[in-house]
């Protein structure tokens, strides 16, 4: 089957890992993987990368996120959200003026812990594990971004609110954060996830719905891999020019230096290259390798 990207609706329960592993059943494909975890009890746009596509992840890595979150306040948790062993309780009396005012000190860039329940590695081990074993050890702080931080809605203990934000960021964190800021603590009650780079939730196929589509249907689900690069030029090259890119080697070309899709005559999307001088190179290829 020929490679693409499936946008999944990702539904509460399900492991990013457990969505890949279905796919990899419906598909009858190897090579698949996703393109930004998901806690369980989080749902929304999950980019599933297929087949040849699987190459394009790494591209994907740092595309900013957006989330519509509840937040729980006057409680916090082993896990940062809802679903963990509560550590402490308090009474709450916050106006949506003080919450926002917390919020705005949340902006731009900040630094955050990771959380022990996660999947970041330290010393060979994902902290999760350690977690599970009862362990806490220290993590080193890390730099992201907060571009947007909205209140939507809300009263009392629990309010929802809109971010967006960067790669690595942890909204349950963002959520303790936010109840630290109020000193009466927080944890997040809800995760949906609205957009992940240019994919939205517009784009997005309930998982149930992939799995009982017809096998003959399913190609037509997934969305060229070249849509992950709608921002850089077009280009296509002659017959010539796609056979020595096919065969990983530059060529001559006379358009502006850039970045570039690469097309073949046929418009198959050969790769993605850079230009710089007189030479076009291949950065990245996408098309099917025979055998």
């Amino acid at each position: 089957m020929t490679g693409g990207i499936i946008i999944v609706d990702k539904p509460a329960g399900w492991t990013s890992q457990d969505v890949v592993s279905k796919l990899r059943g419906v598909f009858h494909e190897r090579r698949i993987g996703h393109g930004g975890t998901l806690d369980p009890m989080a749902t929304g746009v999950l980019p599933v990368f297929v087949g040849r596509a699987t190459r394009a992840v790494e591209f994907f890595e740092s595309a900013e996120k957006e989330y519509i979150a509840g937040l729980r306040l006057g409680l916090t948790t082993d896990t940062q959200d809802t679903t963990g062993t509560p550590l402490s309780q308090m009474p709450v009396s916050v106006t949506a003026d003080r919450l926002r005012h917390a919020m705005a000190q949340l902006l731009g860039e900040i630094e955050q812990v990771p959380p022990m329940y996660s999947a970041v590695k330290i010393g060979g081990k994902k902290l999760y594990e350690l977690a599970r074993q009862g362990k806490e050890i220290a993590r080193p702080a890390r730099k992201i971004t907060i571009f947007e931080l909205e209140l939507l809605a809300g009263s009392g203990c629990d309010w929802t609110f809109r971010v967006k934000c960067s790669k690595g960021t942890y909204v349950r964190t963002l959520c303790a954060q936010i109840g630290q800021l109020l000193g009466c603590g927080g944890c997040m009650s809800s995760l949906r996830r609205t957009q992940a780079g240019c994919f939205t939730l517009a784009d997005a196929l309930p998982l149930e719905q992939i799995v009982q589509t017809p096998p003959e249907a399913l190609p037509r689900l997934l969305r060229g891999v070249d849509t992950l690069f709608a921002d850089r030029a077009k280009c296509s090259v002659t017959q010539n020019q796609e056979r020595s890119i096919r065969n990983g080697a530059a060529i001559r070309s006379s358009l502006p230096n850039g970045n570039y899709r690469v097309y073949a005559p046929d418009g198959t999307f050969l790769c993605i290259a850079r230009q710089t001088g007189d030479t076009l190179k291949p950065v990245k290829s996408f098309f099917e390798v025979d055998g």
